[in-house]
This record gives structure tokens, sequence and C-alpha cells, in this order.
């Protein structure tokens, strides 16, 4: 199929890129480039010997997207595109609601205007209410769409609740919403990776560039949550294998709108975190303990059965390969995609 990949040269778009094109899908690239490089699309270009053709455009403009797209044919959509930061969506909630929401709505009539009815949408383990007592992994019948911490996570909730909402007026659409957990690691050449553009939100891009000396140390973000050495748990997946459930679940679509958990159903502490990394790197990771950050919960941890038995698919690499992925791109590429 020709896939259009919203959002793909960010982080995980590229990632999706390189699956798909080795998979033997052609690929059709928008991004505003707000968060993502034009090296990422190169370098999968090189890894794949395969042409990404690419449209530069914000897909929260509808004018523009839909003149950008007008003449071209595509098959189905992946939609990663978006801002994608829980603190940062705390600080800026009305720039997370409008790029998020409209992005998504301007795509859905793109999709009707095109003909295309196959979607797969990025969405978050964000979305779920902190598990409830006694909960250790979160699945898809736990609650979500309410009790949400962060403007971010709202946006995913939002979005998954207008795909459905225009799913029941276009019956013949084929929607699957991918529940992400934590995406770290990068692919094993070490030539894509998570090159965030300033500071990182994320903990794994941070910790890797302490590592490599780009940072003094790391801010832990609190040490009192019920967990098992006080800091945050998350459900950390390579990103390579969350790549490959968006190609099963392209190869899984039918109509109607299916939700599924991307993880690995183990959680890492901030400090587990730490540990792995250093033992990855051979380098001593220096930090210390900050107040709590805005929109954190405890523990983030799926239950990815559904995805399993259903996609045919499951996350197969280590956190500890996560690491050393990590670890292989931060070291070869130092300063990220800047100098090529």
């Amino acid at each position: 199929m020709r896939i259009l990949l919203a959002g793909g040269a960010g982080y995980i778009g590229s990632h999706v890129a390189l699956v798909l094109l080795e998979a033997g899908h052609d690929v059709l690239v928008v991004d505003d480039f707000s968060n993502s490089a034009h090296a990422a699309i190169d370098r999968v270009q090189h890894l794949t010997d395969r042409t990404v053709e690419l449209i530069e455009c914000d897909l929260s403009d509808l004018a523009t997207s839909r003149a950008a797209l007008r003449d071209q044919e595509f098959d189905a959509v992946i939609h990663l595109a978006g801002l994608k930061a829980v603190g940062e969506s705390v600080a800026e909630p009305a720039r997370y609601y409008r790029t998020n929401l409209t992005a998504t709505l301007n795509l859905l009539e793109i999709m009707a205007e095109h003909g295309v009815n196959r979607l797969v949408f990025s969405s978050s383990a964000t979305v779920y209410a902190p598990a409830a007592e006694g909960v250790e992994n979160l699945d898809e019948s736990q609650p979500a769409g309410h009790g949400i911490t962060n403007p971010y996570g709202w946006t995913k909730a939002m979005n998954e609740q207008i795909i459905r909402d225009i799913q029941v007026s276009r019956p013949e659409l084929e929607a699957v919403l991918l529940r992400y957990f934590n995406p770290v690691g990068a692919h094993p050449s070490g030539r894509i990776g998570e090159d965030p553009s300033g500071i990182p939100n994320n903990l794994m891009p941070f910790v890797a560039q302490v590592a490599i000396g780009r940072r003094e140390r790391l801010a832990v973000f609190g040490d009192e949550y019920p967990t098992h050495d006080g800091t945050g748990v998350r459900d950390y997946i390579h990103v390579m294998d969350l790549a490959e459930g968006h190609l099963a679940a392209l190869d899984h679509l039918r109509p109607g709108v299916a939700t599924y958990n991307l993880g690995t159903g183990v959680g890492q502490s901030v400090f587990d975190v730490v540990r792995a990394f250093s033992d990855a790197s051979g380098r001593e990771i220096p930090h210390g303990v900050v107040a709590p950050r805005a929109g954190d919960v405890a523990r983030a941890v799926a239950d990815p059965s559904k995805a399993n038995r259903e996609l045919d698919w499951k996350a197969k690499r280590s956190f500890a390969d996560a690491c050393r992925d990590t670890w292989t791109w931060q070291s070869q590429n130092p300063n990220g995609y800047t100098g090529g």
C-alpha cells in the first residue's frame, strides 16, 4: 500500500517509515519539522535503499494541507503528528488542544475527500485514569478518558473520541487506536534515534545526553511515589517493537474502531533506568532528586495481551537492548542530527 505517514520525520515516525519500507509499502511523509529533522528521512532512505516522498506542511492548517495533498493518492493513514510532552502541555494547554485536535480533524476531513478509510492513530497510555489500588498493569478495559492528569493526555483521549464519533457517521472507516506506553531505544545501526528539540521532556534522551556530556546531571522528579524505590515506574517499549506494532495494526484493520496497548508489561523505575543506562554506556549518570512534576502518575505499565493475541504482535526487545541501542545512537550522534 501507499501509506500517508503524518509526523513521519519524528522519532517514532522515522522508525515506522523504515519498517513500512522494509515491508514493501510506499511511504508519503507529511511533517512540519517542528520537532523533527530532514536528516532522519535521508537516513531512512539510505538504510532501506528506498525513496520516501516528503511533503512539508502543518496539518493543523486545513487549507495548506488540503492543497498540499490534493493530487496525492494514498491507501491508508498512520497519524503520529502532534505535540507530545506532558510537562509542556501543563504549561501550554491551549497550544496542545489547538494543534493536536485540529490536526486530527483536518486529517480525517482530507481522508474523506480522498475516499481513504484506513487509519492507525498514535494514542497514548496517558488516556488512562491513574490505576486503581491493586491494579498492576493497565489493560484496555481500564477507565480511560477521565481522571487524566495532563492536557496532553486529554488531547489523546479527545482524539480517540473524535475518531469513534466520525466512524459512527462513516461506517466504512477502519481505525486502530494504539495506546503507546514509553518509547525508547533507536535503530540498532545508530543512524536514526530520538533527537528532541531543546531540553528533552522524556527520561531516556535526557539520561543519554547526560551520559554523552551534553547535560550536567539528571533531575529525578520525586522519590516518594508508592513504588519499589519511590521513583515513577513506566513501561519502556523499544521503538522498533513499537514501529512493528503499527505494521501489525495496518494488517489487521477492520470496519469499526479497535484499541490496543503497545507495551512490554514490565515496569522500570527512574533509578532502574539510570542503573541500566550506566551499565550500557559504561558511564556514571549524575543525578539528584527534585520536586515531583505536575501531571505525572506513580506507575503506568501495560497489559499488552490483547495486542499479543489479536494483532499477532509482541514486544521482542529487552530494556537492556533499548539502552544499548540508545547509547549507540547517542555516541555516534552526540549532537543528534545536527551536522548530518
